[in-house]
């Protein structure tokens, strides 16, 4: 039975932040991505390329998943990003794996999502700022690149192999001498790994 990793992406979305995820799911054996949206109306990223989303934020409600990845961008501070609540807390209360990258990570704030597992974002004042009454999560704050607390991981913007490496191993999808081999690849470079 395929796997399903559900890839939240809205307008002006990172591409380069979905990416390396993206790629090391979709060439596993049982694994695959599919994009959501608000609706399935093309969605365009920050780099300039336009998706057509799998489906609709409704649509994903009724899919057997076993993780979502909100990929951050320009539009989760939008009055239209709340229609992604539900699909938060959904995922949540089936234990799914659930991941925020860069501004995503500070609308998961929004959720109470962070209030109770160690985790990361852009800077610990904006979240607190953005995510207000509803985020009390900030004694478990950590400055890292990433994180990851059972379920749920989180990252700053510049991390996106970092997030990557965590979200996988939280889905299962590589282990972690598979994950550690695959994080050094791309981030150091096929001839200094050769070295190594």
């Amino acid at each position: 039975m395929i796997k399903n990793v559900l890839f939240v992406i809205l307008d002006d979305f990172a591409d380069w932040e979905a990416a390396p995820l993206a790629a090391a799911i979709n060439q596993r054996d049982g694994w695959q991505v599919q994009t959501v949206s608000l609706t399935k109306a093309p969605v365009r990223s920050m780099g300039g390329f336009t998706v057509l989303p799998d489906m609709a934020v409704d649509e994903a409600m009724k899919t057997d998943f076993t993780g979502i990845i909100l990929i951050g961008g320009k539009s989760w501070r939008s009055e239209n990003a709340k229609q992604v609540v539900p699909l938060i807390t959904h995922a949540l209360r089936q234990n799914a794996v659930v991941g925020g990258i860069c501004d995503a990570s500070v609308f998961l704030g929004t959720t109470g999502a962070l209030n109770a597992v160690a985790h990361t974002s852009n800077q610990l004042a904006d979240l607190q700022d953005y995510a207000g009454a509803a985020y009390t999560g900030s004694e478990r704050y950590q400055n890292m690149s990433a994180v990851r607390d059972g379920n749920i991981i989180t990252a700053n913007g510049t991390a996106a192999l970092e997030f990557a490496k965590e979200a996988l191993l939280a889905l299962g999808t590589m282990t972690e001498q598979e994950a550690d081999q695959w994080y050094a690849l791309y981030k150091f470079g096929w001839y200094a790994v050769m070295k190594g």
